[in-house]
């Protein structure tokens, strides 16, 4: 299908295997498709890198990989066109406002606003594109969506088409609509499969290639259906994995959910073939439980996703009560994170209610509201519009006076206010401290602070930041003061020395420290919210990791083991990929994600716990000692292993079928271990096994 897909790019972009971005990867003796192929390999692995959920987040790359994007399609300062200031004025003047003037200082900021709304649409797209919601989205096809994107100006709904963008184009990039997208990809795989598309248009549309004529053809046939969704009673219905694909999709096509897995069968199908897939239903104009309100999707045993109709597919006002009795049945074992997420949204929901009913919002309303102790967690893929649509018309000083009692002469709001009688800022900060440029930081920001700095020379940090505290470029400790407390993340990336480096009390998120080599005299706190990445260390002597860690853990370059000793538990990933010998190694209790072995060749004496997401051990060649978990969400990786020989089996029949099942699901293992595997299975009996992976879980959850 791939190569039906480079065609389909060659058909489109006939000099697109003779660019100079194609040539850098290929040879000038490649075919055409071979020359695609090998460009479409190396944008995949360049955004995997970045934004691959199963690593430790790089917020660097992802930061370098989207101005990439920016500098190409974002329209300039220069280009913002004239005529788009007269046309305000026109509005501004039939709306009775009187004669609009724009002062140079008035249309630098309506300019700084219209860049920062393209950037934030086209992160839209390509956040989407990098998830791993899209997986089963070919490359070629991204790359034919994002470059028909970029091309599209404003909807003409009349028509049905899009204007063409151009470099002056000041709106923003056209919205996505996943179930759009996916009915465009849907059909363009059965015209390659050569299905029968009982619709000229459609047909003619694929043929004639034009992403803005399918994409607005796909809109069309997904608009709005006339649906009763005043009432939030209504029905579960369970779509079990492995089951028939078509009977989600025609459950919920066509019913303008905005849900990628009801704009094509193909997206249904590989959803379905996940995990388990529940809808909840409302009653339709017909009376019958027709109108798809809420989706929870199941990757294995784990809940992938949960969305609504509303904004961004966040639930909609009132809806959280039905996800919040769902949740307590027992097909839902990690269901806390997500009652976090109802909570907040029952909260939200009681505010936004409040406001739109003339209500005072109260201290402790406004202090939730503008997330001064945590952030607000909901389902969509952004933040609930409705924290912005209240925010957006309200006085923001006056309101942080009363919730921090602080007067609001000391309250700021933009970095051009920052003096040092500003002791809270509100919003994030971004600033390039080289060349001796100095900037008054506050004392407590609520948002996050990038810094891009080489010493920490004349530089005082806030002794509080709500979000995240980046340092680009510093490469020693030397001097530095952090923050007391940090409730995101803390980026040192560049960071090679460590000594005299004293860590915040309070580290809610991720801790990068990216460039370091040798941690001698680090010390790291006993429990991490977040990931912690350590990619660059080679040795782990005299160090003491924390015995907990909430998400990932990245040792990817670690050559030995020696006296150091992994936590107890690690809720996401731990990356191993570099370790030579098992000797001294020690595994977690409990690892919630995957683990990655990658070039061991013997793990003989090593203790797996007894649940991982996916197991890596790419150069393993014998499975004599090797006693693996109980259960494995997603897949084994064992291609350099033949045999089974000498395996310690699992001692349950649930255990050795899911054990079969993630080593059929790699295609790099061959034919000859899964045959090996299914003939061990046939010498040695079954035993009953007691206690699970979520018992361990709960006992370190309590003890640390």
């Amino acid at each position: 299908m791939d190569n039906q897909g480079y065609d389909f790019l060659n058909k489109i972009y006939q000099d697109l295997h003779l660019s100079d971005e194609v040539m850098h990867t290929a040879k000038p003796s490649d075919n055409k498709n071979k020359k695609i192929a090998k460009y479409m390999e190396r944008l995949d692995r360049i955004t995997r890198m970045a934004f691959d959920s199963k690593r430790v987040t790089r917020l660097n790359d992802i930061d370098i990989l989207k101005r990439l994007y920016y500098d190409r399609y974002v329209i300039t300062e220069d280009n913002v066109p004239d005529a788009y200031f007269e046309l305000q004025k026109k509005i501004a003047l039939d709306r009775g406002m009187g004669h609009l003037e724009y002062t140079e200082e008035v249309k630098k900021q309506e300019i700084e606003h219209i860049i920062s709304e393209q950037k934030l649409s086209l992160d839209n797209w390509i956040e989407y594109f990098a998830s791993p919601d899209t997986d089963n989205y070919p490359t070629w096809f991204k790359y034919y969506a994002f470059q028909g994107m970029v091309k599209l100006g404003t909807y003409d709904k009349e028509r049905g088409s899009f204007n063409r963008r151009t470099s002056s184009t000041v709106k923003p990039f056209i919205e996505l609509d996943r179930e759009a997208l996916a009915f465009v990809y849907d059909a363009i795989i059965k015209e390659m499969s050569k299905e029968e598309i009982d619709d000229e248009e459609l047909e003619k549309l694929i043929n004639n290639g034009s992403f803005g004529k399918l994409y607005g053809y796909a809109l069309r046939k997904v608009s709005e259906v006339k649906k009763d969704i005043s009432s939030d009673e209504g029905i579960w219905k369970k779509y079990p994995r492995g089951s028939n694909p078509e009977i989600l999709y025609n459950d919920i096509h066509g019913k303008r959910t905005g849900w990628c897995t009801a704009g094509g069968l193909e997206t249904a199908k590989r959803h379905v073939e996940g995990g388990d897939f529940y809808v909840y239903f409302t009653k339709g104009s017909n009376g019958e439980y027709s109108e798809p309100r809420i989706a929870i999707r199941k990757e294995e045993s784990k809940i992938a996703e949960i969305r609504g109709i509303g904004s961004q597919q966040n639930l909609e006002s009132g809806m959280e009560k039905v996800v919040e009795k769902k949740l307590e049945e027992k097909d839902f074992p990690d269901r806390d994170i997500y009652k976090r997420k109802v909570e907040d949204m029952q909260m939200l929901t009681y505010i936004y209610t409040k406001w739109q009913n003339k209500g005072e919002l109260t201290k402790e309303d406004l202090r939730f509201l503008y997330e001064i102790d945590r952030e607000i967690m909901g389902f969509g893929w952004q933040k609930d519009p409705r924290i912005g649509e209240i925010l957006k018309v309200r006085n923001n000083k006056k309101d942080l006076s009363l919730v921090l009692d602080c007067d609001e002469s000391k309250i700021a709001t933009t970095e051009k206010e920052l003096n040092d009688e500003i002791v809270w800022y509100f919003g994030d900060i971004h600033s390039n401290l080289g060349n001796n440029q100095k900037l008054q930081l506050p004392k407590y920001v609520i948002g996050n602070v990038f810094l891009k700095l080489t010493t920490t020379e004349d530089v005082k940090l806030p002794e509080y930041i709500s979000g995240y505290l980046g340092l680009i470029g510093l490469k020693s400790a030397k001097g530095l003061k952090l923050p007391k407390h940090i409730r995101g993340g803390l980026g040192l990336n560049w960071l090679t020395k460590v000594e005299g480096l004293e860590l915040p009390e309070e580290l809610e998120g991720d801790l990068l420290l990216d460039s370091l080599a040798v941690a001698y005299g680090l010390k790291l706190p006993k429990k991490l919210n977040g990931s912690l990445s350590l990619c660059n260390l080679i040795t782990g002597r005299d160090l003491e990791l924390p015995e907990y860690i909430e998400k990932n853990l990245d040792l990817s370059n670690l050559k030995a083991i020696c006296n150091l000793k992994l936590p107890k538990y690690v809720g996401g990933t731990l990356n191993l990929d570099s370790l030579r010998s098992a000797e001294g190694l020690e595994l977690p209790e409990y690892i919630g994600g995957g683990l990655s072995l990658r070039i061991l060749t013997s793990v003989r004496g090593v203790k797996f716990p007894k649940h991982v997401d996916f197991l890596f051990l790419n150069k393993l060649t014998t499975a004599k000692g090797l006693e693996l978990p109980e259960h494995i969400d997603s897949i084994l990786n064992l291609p350099s292993l033949t045999s089974f020989e000498g395996a310690i089996l699992p001692r349950t029949k649930e255990g050795r079928d899911n054990l079969l099942n993630a080593v059929k699901r790699n295609s790099y293992n061959s034919r000859e271990l899964v045959s090996s595997l299914e003939q061990e299975y046939q010498k040695h009996p079954l035993e009953e096994l007691y206690g699970s992976y979520k018992d361990v879980k709960r006992k370190h959850k309590g003890q640390i």
